[in-house]
């Protein structure tokens, strides 16, 4: 496996406005963190996904410039943009269309795409990812693990297409051991106790469905005064971290592309509590996966605390300590 970076992982940063496109990226290469870069189109790219000359001149100069090699570009395929419909089948592969062509044109040879476009969208645009040679990694983020009905549904299509523009980006937050700390404490800011946190891992826990999760929290909750937004936030912590076995992932081992190494934050050993990265390097060596696996921290989501280029830095120690044991 080869060490990335997503500079999704800089959102707090960018988003301040201190750093430009070749700050991130230099202090990047200066922490060597990895020879990929995956970047994301709308929150990187003015005017995405119609991509200027000079953004496309400046983009391809700070790749070679700080030896990076592009590996993804992030698409985001929001079918909910119009205000009373959802985008039809036809409409949601029109808007694709354009962020593939990006994709083409700086260079990236795989256009990270979502679950939020069933399986048909994508079968109807194999023909322009083919001519155009881009590569639709689609991602799995929890919910979607490998059992859900859109992803089995997305295998069968994949193997009847036997095509190599189609693939999936596994992403780690869907495989997780524990509710990361900093989403639990965050949640104290609307009045949330240590008693609901506590109940919330337990029934995090349970080997029941999502949605049979959002039950049980409620059915507990509400009888303790808990709040609507109270309950909505705990709410999260079972629809953004999985509990899908890590050994799963080796049923769609031939399609994977690519990787999104999801991370919150690390213990007094450099341990990332919540996800079990050992046993994640593990699985996919033997799956006979050998391409990247980005970092990509969601820890500013949550708290402005620590600084997402420490935190980076830290999970690449982490990632270089494991590939050296395997």
């Amino acid at each position: 496996m080869k060490l990335a970076t997503s500079l999704f992982s800089y959102a707090y940063e960018w988003n301040s406005g201190q750093y430009t496109l070749e700050d991130v990226i230099a202090e990047t290469r200066k922490r060597d963190l990895g020879t990929g870069l995956e970047i994301i189109g709308f929150q990187s790219l003015r005017g995405f996904p119609y991509v200027s000359n000079e953004t496309v001149k400046e983009v391809k100069h700070l790749l070679d410039k700080y030896e990076f090699d592009p590996v993804a570009l992030d698409a985001n395929i929001d079918v909910g943009v119009k205000r009373h419909a959802m985008m039809s089948i036809d409409e949601t592969v029109e808007y694709i269309k354009p962020q593939i062509l990006a994709a083409q044109t700086l260079g990236f040879p795989i256009l990270r795409c979502q679950t939020t476009a069933p399986a048909e969208v994508y079968q109807k645009l194999i023909p322009f990812a083919e001519k155009a040679n881009v590569i639709m990694g689609i991602e799995l983020h929890t919910p979607y693990s490998v059992d859900h009905p859109s992803v089995i549904k997305m295998v069968e299509m994949f193997d009847k297409a036997q095509t190599h523009v189609l693939g999936f980006v596994p992403d780690m937050g869907t495989c997780m051991r524990a509710i990361p700390d900093a989403l639990l404490t965050s949640f104290k800011s609307v009045g949330v106790t240590d008693e609901m946190i506590a109940i919330t891992k337990e029934i995090w826990h349970r080997d029941i469905p999502t949605p049979a999760k959002f039950g049980e929290l409620a059915k507990t909750l509400v009888p303790m005064g808990a709040t609507p937004p109270q309950i909505g936030r705990l709410n999260m912590a079972f629809s953004m971290n999985g509990r899908q076995p890590v050994e799963n992932w080796q049923e769609i081992m031939p399609y994977v592309v690519h990787v999104h190494g999801k991370f919150y934050g690390f213990d007094e050993n450099g341990d990332e509590p919540s996800i079990d990265y050992p046993k994640i390097f593990e699985v996919f060596q033997k799956g006979g996966y050998q391409g990247y696996i980005s970092s990509e921290y969601e820890g500013s989501a949550f708290t402005d605390e620590f600084d997402a280029f420490d935190q980076v830095e830290k999970q690449h120690k982490l990632w270089k300590k494991i590939l050296q044991t395997l």
